[in-house]
């Protein structure tokens, strides 16, 4: 699935500093594991919104991935607002892993 964006190169941006942020019981980062649905960018309000799901709504270390979503998100954009909403709608599947990310589980 690739991610919904208003800004292409932002977008980038923030997606790149988004493969530091890994899913501790899997080891994926959440890129690869298809968690990031959207990511907009408010300019003049100086927002970045970011949408993202978890493998299961029951995720234990849900808190600690979606803080480490806010602080990968807030280390680029300095000085703008990070707004992280989780939505399982659609659920995440297996379906969302990147090709990189299926070759790094299946190694």
């Amino acid at each position: 699935m690739s991610v919904i964006t208003n800004n292409n190169i932002k977008s980038i941006i923030a997606l790149a500093s988004l493969q530091n942020v890994m899913d501790p019981e899997i080891g994926l980062n959440v890129v690869d594991l298809g968690l990031i649905y959207q990511l907009d960018f408010d300019e003049e309000n100086k927002i970045v919104y970011c949408s993202m799901t978890l493998t299961t709504q029951f995720c234990p270390m849900g808190e600690s991935i979606t803080d480490g979503v806010k602080n990968a998100l807030q280390s680029v954009f300095t000085g703008d607002t990070i707004m992280v909403e989780l939505t399982f709608d659609p659920p995440w599947n297996h379906e969302l892993i990147s090709p990189e990310g299926k070759e790094f589980l299946n190694r």
